[in-house]
C-alpha cells in the first residue's frame, strides 16, 4: 500500500451539517472505553456476582482469556421479566436517579459492563432465579438484544460466559493476544484485592491452555476475616511478616505539615483496618505488586495515600517495598466513585486528614514493633552511654539518653550515623579529639536522637524527628578530617557539596564546546550545468505544472503542429561510471557534512552517565567496533581508538569483565546439590504456574523440583536440589526472585541476583587488569568484544566501559 494511501484526502467541499450519531456506532464507540482490557472484564464479572450476593465464584479462563472467559456465581439469579433488560445501556437494578448514587453500596451502579462486553465479544448467559425451578440460556448479539432463550439445567446463580474478547475492534484485539501474558498477569493482581477484601466469598480462578489439564491459579476458603483471606493467596510465609494496622490520631507535627488546624478537624471521619509489612529488611518486596487499597471496601488507587505509604516505608526499609492491605472506611456522602469507568481512581473530602492519620500510626507503628535496639546491637548503645558518662564527668547537665517509651532510640538512624563515624574517624582520630577540646558548647547525641535541636535539612518542610534523623546522616558530607557527628555536635548539618574530587584517570576530558556552528555546504553552480547533467539531475516537472506554466493562446478547436527538435545523445559506458563515482563522492561529501554537527554533548563525569550511554546506544552500532581502529594504550589502563573522526577512550579492566560476564551468563551451568528430604516451598497458585511454564531456565540455574500435579495448590512443587559453586550456595529466596523476574518477561533466559553477583566476582578475576599492557592486537580483541554483548556500555558492577573524546573534524 502506497503512503498516499494512508493520508486522508483534504476535501475542499464545504463542512458537513452537524447530525447524531447512530446508536449502534455510539454503542461501539463508548464501549471500546468501558472495557479496556482483561482485567476490566474479569472485574466487571465478578463484581456483579458479589452484588447478586453470591457466596461462591468461579472464574475460568481459556488460554488465559483470549479464547474464553466464564464467571459462574450461587447468587440470586436474573428474573425472566429482566431478560431483555439485562445487557441494555444503562438498564441497572442498583439505582434509579443521580441522588442514590451518594449513598451507593454496590460495585455497580452504571449499567455499562454487560452492554459493553457485549459489542466487544460474544456474550451467552445461563441464569436460574431463586424462585426458578429450571435454568435459562441466554444468546445475546453485539447490539445487546437477545436472539435466543432457552431451557438449561442449573443451579440457583448465573454463569456469563465472553468468547473471543474485543474480535469487533481488530487493532485492540491483535494487541491483546500479542501481549496476553502482560494481560493475564493484570487480571490475577485485580482479582487478587476482591480475594482479599470479599470476606464470607469463596473465588477460585483456573486457566486451561489448549487441551492440557485445567490449573488452579487462585483459591480462597470464603474465611469471614481479611488476615486468612491473605494467607489462602499468598501463603503462610507472608502472614508471618504481617502488621496488624494501628490507628492513632495524627500529632500536632503532622497537622502543621499537612497545614491542618486541629480545632476544625472532623473526629472519627476516617476508620483504617488492615495489615502492612514489618520493617525488617528480609520480608518487604522487590516490587508494589502487593499493594491494595480499598475505600469502603471497593478496591481503588488512591495515588497520595499509596506514595505516603510507600515513603514512610523507606525510612525504615529503603531498599524493599510494603505488603500493604488497608481498607479506609469514611462516609458515603465524603466520597466519590464516579470519576472513571473502571472506578479505580476515587475523590475524597479531607484526604489532607487521611493522610495525616496514615503518617503518623504508620511511624507509631514502625517505632514502637521495628526499630528498638536488640541485643545484636548492643555494642553500639554501650558507645553512646560510655561517650554521655564521659560527658557529664566534665561537669555538663546531660539528660539521660532514655527518658520515656515515646524517645526511643531509633536503629536506622543510630546505626547509620555510627558506620559513617567508625569508617571516617579511623584516620582521623587525632583531629577528632583536638576539634572536641578546641570546642567548649558542643552539644551531645541525646539531642540528636530526641529531636529537639532543629538541624537545616535538605528538606525544610519535614517536621518528623525519625526523618530529620535519616535525611541528616544522608546529607552530612564526610568532609576531609571530619566526621559525621560533627554536624550534630555543633548542631549544623549542611547539604553542600564538599571539594573531595576523586582522582582518575579519565578527568571531564570533552572536545571543545562550541555554542554555535553552521556547516558549510558547497553548492554547484548552475551556470555551468550541461544538457546532460540537466537531465541526469532526475527532477522531472509534473505534467500538469507544464500545462500550467505555458502560455494559453491557442483555443482547443484549434488544429496545432508540434515543433520537434531532434537531439542526439551520446552514450558511453565510461561517462556513466564517472557519473556514478561523482554521485558516490556527494554522498560521502553529505555524510561527512552531517558529522560536523556535535553527536556527542556528554562530558566524562559520574552526573552525565545517562546521557552518555544514551548517545552512545543511539551513534554506535555492534559492526562498528570492528571498524575502530586502535590508536594506543593510554596509563596502561585505556585504549585509545578512532572511528572515522570521532576519538574514544575504552577502560580495558571493564570491557573484559563485561564480556567475560556476559559468556559466564550464557553459558554456565549450574551443579545441583541433591537435599536429603524435599522442600515444600509454599508458593502462591500465581507462582507455581510461572515455576511449573518456565521449569527450564529453573534446571540451568541449578534448581531441581519434585512436581505433583494432583496435589493441593501451593503444594505441587517441592524443592529436590540447590544449586551451588565452590563458596556460594541458593536457597528458596532465589527462586522467589527468578519467579518475580520471570512473571514479567516469560521465557526469557535470566539469572538471580546473587548469581549474577558471583558471575561478576569471576569475571572480575579472570579479566584483563589495569596497569596490564596490551599489545596492538590484544587491544583489537577487547573491542571487537564489545560488539559481541548485549550491553557494552557498563560492567556488571555499574563502571562505564567507554566514553566519546573529541572529534578531530570539530577540532581542526
Amino acid at each position: 500500500m502506497s503512503q498516499a494511501e494512508h493520508v486522508p484526502s483534504i476535501s475542499s467541499e464545504p463542512a458537513g451539517t452537524i447530525k447524531a450519531i447512530d446508536k449502534h456506532s455510539v454503542h461501539q464507540i463508548c464501549s471500546g472505553q468501558v472495557v479496556l482490557s482483561l482485567a476490566t472484564a474479569v472485574k466487571e464479572l465478578v463484581e456483579n456476582s458479589i452484588d447478586a450476593g453470591a457466596t461462591n465464584i468461579d472464574v475460568k479462563l481459556k488460554e488465559c482469556g483470549a479464547e474464553q472467559v466464564d464467571v459462574s456465581d450461587n447468587g440470586k439469579g436474573v428474573e425472566e421479566a429482566n431478560f431483555e433488560g439485562l445487557t441494555l445501556k444503562h438498564h441497572t437494578s442498583k439505582l434509579k436517579d443521580f441522588s442514590d448514587l451518594i449513598h451507593v453500596e454496590t460495585f455497580g451502579f452504571r449499567g455499562e459492563a454487560l452492554s459493553s462486553l457485549c459489542a466487544l465479544s460474544d456474550l451467552s448467559v445461563v441464569t436460574c432465579h431463586e424462585s426458578s425451578q429450571v435454568g435459562t440460556k441466554l444468546v445475546f448479539d453485539n447490539k445487546g438484544h437477545l436472539v435466543q432463550q432457552s431451557p438449561h439445567p442449573r443451579q440457583q446463580g448465573t454463569t456469563v460466559s465472553l468468547q473471543q474478547l474485543f474480535h469487533t475492534l481488530p487493532v485492540r484485539h491483535k494487541e491483546f493476544q500479542r501481549n496476553i501474558k502482560k494481560e493475564y498477569s493484570k487480571m490475577i493482581h485485580v482479582l487478587q484485592s476482591y480475594c482479599i477484601i470479599a470476606t464470607g466469598v469463596r473465588i477460585t480462578c483456573s486457566n486451561q491452555n489448549g487441551q492440557g489439564k485445567r490449573s488452579t491459579v487462585l483459591s480462597t476458603s470464603g474465611s469471614q476475616n481479611m488476615r486468612d483471606n491473605i494467607g489462602a493467596i499468598f501463603g503462610p510465609k507472608q502472614l508471618q511478616s504481617l502488621l496488624s494496622f494501628q490507628q492513632v490520631p495524627p500529632t500536632e507535627n503532622i497537622i502543621e505539615e499537612y497545614g491542618l488546624k486541629d480545632a476544625d478537624l472532623p473526629k472519627e471521619l476516617f476508620t483504617i483496618t488492615g495489615f502492612v509489612s514489618r520493617g525488617d529488611h528480609s520480608v518487604g518486596r522487590s516490587t508494589t505488586d502487593r499493594q491494595f487499597f480499598f475505600i469502603n471496601n471497593r478496591p481503588c488507587d488512591p495515588l497520595k495515600v499509596t506514595k505516603l505509604v510507600n515513603e514512610v516505608y523507606h525510612m525504615y526499609n529503603r531498599h524493599q517495598y510494603p505488603f500493604v492491605a488497608l481498607n479506609i472506611a469514611v462516609a458515603s456522602e465524603c466520597v466519590d466513585v464516579n470519576v472513571t469507568p473502571d472506578k479505580r481512581q476515587i475523590f475524597l473530602q479531607e484526604e489532607k486528614l487521611l493522610l495525616a492519620i496514615l503518617k503518623t500510626s504508620l511511624i507509631h507503628m514502625y517505632e514502637l514493633g521495628v526499630n528498638k535496639i536488640n541485643t545484636a546491637s548492643a555494642s553500639e548503645l554501650c558507645q553512646v552511654l560510655q561517650s554521655d558518662e564521659n560527658m557529664q564527668k566534665h561537669g555538663e547537665d546531660r539528660e539521660p539518653v532514655i527518658q520515656s517509651p515515646k524517645s526511643s532510640l531509633n536503629l536506622a538512624g543510630l546505626k547509620a550515623a555510627f558506620s559513617c563515624h567508625h569508617s571516617s574517624s579511623s584516620g582521623n582520630k587525632s583531629n577528632t579529639a583536638k576539634t572536641a577540646n578546641t570546642v567548649p558548647t558542643q552539644k551531645t547525641l541525646q539531642s540528636f536522637f530526641k529531636g529537639s535541636v532543629k538541624f537545616s535539612t535538605c528538606n525544610p518542610g519535614v517536621k518528623s524527628p525519625l526523618k530529620q534523623t535519616i535525611e541528616l546522616v544522608q546529607c552530612s558530607p564526610v568532609g576531609k578530617g571530619k566526621s559525621v557527628l560533627d554536624g550534630f555536635r555543633y548542631g549544623k548539618a549542611s547539604c553542600s557539596d564538599t571539594d573531595n574530587k576523586k582522582d582518575s584517570p579519565i578527568s571531564h576530558c570533552s572536545g571543545p564546546e562550541l555554542s554555535s556552528y553552521e556547516p558549510v555546504i558547497n553548492t554547484p553552480s548552475v551556470k555551468n550545468e550541461t544538457f546532460e547533467e540537466i537531465l541526469d539531475s532526475s527532477h522531472i516537472v509534473p505534467e500538469g505544472l507544464e500545462l500550467q506554466t505555458m502560455p494559453s493562446t491557442s483555443r482547443v478547436d484549434d488544429t496545432m503542429s508540434p515543433n520537434r527538435r531532434t537531439v542526439s545523445l551520446q552514450f558511453s559506458l565510461q561517462e556513466l561510471v564517472g557519473k556514478m563515482r561523482r554521485l558516490q563522492d556527494q554522498q560521502k561529501q553529505k555524510a561527512d557534512e552531517k558529522l560536523h554537527c556535535r553527536r556527542f554533548r556528554a562530558k566524562i563525569s559520574p552526573g552525565e552517565n545517562q546521557s552518555a550511554e544514551e548517545e552512545l546506544k543511539k551513534e554506535i552500532s555492534k559492526d562498528m567496533f570492528k571498524e575502530m581502529e586502535i590508536i594506543g594504550q593510554f596509563n596502561l589502563g585505556f585504549i585509545i581508538t578512532k572511528l572515522t573522526s570521532d576519538i574514544f577512550i575504552i577502560d580495558q579492566h571493564a570491557t573484559d569483565e563485561k564480556y567475560n560476564f556476559e559468556m559466564l551468563q550464557q553459558h554456565t551451568v549450574l551443579q545441583g546439590q541433591k537435599l536429603i528430604v524435599p522442600q515444600k516451598l509454599h508458593l502462591t497458585a500465581v507462582s507455581e504456574n510461572v515455576l511449573l511454564e518456565n521449569i527450564e531456565i529453573f534446571r540451568k540455574n541449578g534448581f531441581e523440583f519434585l512436581i505433583d500435579e494432583d496435589a493441593q495448590v501451593m503444594e505441587r512443587v517441592k524443592l529436590v536440589s540447590l544449586p551451588t559453586s565452590k563458596n556460594w550456595t541458593f536457597g528458596p529466596a532465589d527462586i522467589e526472585e527468578l519467579i518475580f523476574m520471570l512473571s514479567d518477561s516469560p521465557g526469557v533466559m535470566c539469572r538471580p541476583s546473587r548469581v549474577r553477583q558471583m558471575f561478576a566476582s569471576r569475571a572480575c578475576r579472570k579479566s584483563v587488569m589495569i596497569g596490564t599492557a596490551l599489545s596492538v592486537s590484544e587491544m583489537k580483541k577487547l573491542v571487537v568484544h564489545m560488539g559481541e554483548i548485549e550491553h557494552p556500555w557498563n560492567c556488571p558492577h555499574g563502571r562505564p566501559t567507554m566514553r566519546h573524546l573529541a572529534n578531530l573534524d570539530i577540532i581542526s
